[in-house]
């Protein structure tokens, strides 16, 4: 198997995980782990499983010009990507998540035309703006009813939050990828968000009440952690070290079928024409907006 191709079985692999995490860890929130909480334990467990497998790699000093770097993609990456994320499962449904996470192969090209100056073509600009109109559609018209999703609008505009961030983590931290091993920098990455995020998350993390979440709340909160975090991370950051952030980002198009299929399957979600029209708007919106892109790609020997 080609390096290229595992990074498309890791990219992959990292959206499917995505996708189960949409109903998982909606079924745990708020019930038996806060979503600030939550996110203090996804950033100290993924920064311990970091730091062990580090030891296992050679030393690497990062080079004091690139910590500026590294603040700021630890701070869209790991600290605001996962805090309005988490929150917003909160507030609104597992399928309005994996819908609108894949936003991020638009935002992937709009950022990339505004710092590497690709020129957007009109076929790509209807992308964006059909994929947007989707967008918001969804936030301003999926608004059900439902005990569990107290306030879905807020929820779905704070997931569009998530998009917007962890679209311009995946430009920025191409860079240091392309410098660094995988593991000395998510490593440094993890433990500067814990330390940016400690005074938001600290309090809810303190009201955990762990004897009491039952097995199944362990084995999902385990899950976010182990794979929704540290196996992510690590493949994403993978195949960023041998694609274009465009094509990592574009494997954001699975999720919505994914994340549906298995929130319906579960039972818990369910479908609406509000969130078929919804899906089907931003799926067109983003073929549009990255096919240009991803034809370019094959063009250029190295990706």
């Amino acid at each position: 198997m080609s390096k290229r191709t595992l990074a498309i079985v890791a990219c992959l692999a990292a959206t499917t995980i995505y996708a189960i995490n949409h109903t998982l860890a909606k079924g745990v929130m708020p019930m038996h782990i806060k979503p600030f909480g939550f996110i203090m334990t996804r950033l100290l467990g993924a920064s311990i499983l970091f730091w062990i497998c580090s030891f296992f790699v050679p030393n690497e000093k990062i080079v004091r010009k690139d910590w500026g770097r590294m603040l700021v993609c630890s701070l869209l990456g790991m600290s605001i990507n996962m805090l309005s994320f988490f929150k917003g499962l909160e507030l609104s449904t597992p399928i309005n998540s994996s819908v609108l996470i894949t936003l991020v192969p638009i935002i992937v090209v709009v950022v990339s035309a505004i710092f590497i100056k690709e020129r957007i073509t009109l076929q790509k600009g209807l992308g964006v703006g059909l994929g947007l109109v989707g967008a918001l559609f969804l936030i301003l018209y999926g608004a059900e009813l439902r005990q569990d999703a107290p306030n879905i609008p807020l929820g779905n505009a704070l997931f569009v939050l998530n998009a917007l961030t962890f679209g311009v983590y995946l430009i920025l931290v191409k860079k240091l990828i392309e410098k660094y091993t995988i593991l000395t920098l998510l490593k440094w990455l993890f433990t500067i968000g814990f330390i940016i995020c400690f005074p938001i998350t600290i309090a809810e993390f303190r009201e955990i009440q762990w004897t009491t979440i039952p097995k199944e709340g362990i084995g999902a909160i385990v899950f976010v952690v182990v794979g929704t975090t540290f196996l992510t991370y690590l493949f994403n950051a993978y195949g960023l070290s041998k694609l274009k952030a465009s094509t990592v980002s574009a494997f954001s198009y699975a999720q919505p079928l994914m994340g549906i299929l298995f929130a319906v399957f579960t039972g818990k979600d369910q479908l609406t024409s509000v969130k078929i029209i919804g899906t089907i708007m931003v799926i067109i919106g983003l073929y549009l907006a990255t096919k240009q892109t991803e034809r370019k790609t094959k063009q250029i020997p190295k990706s």
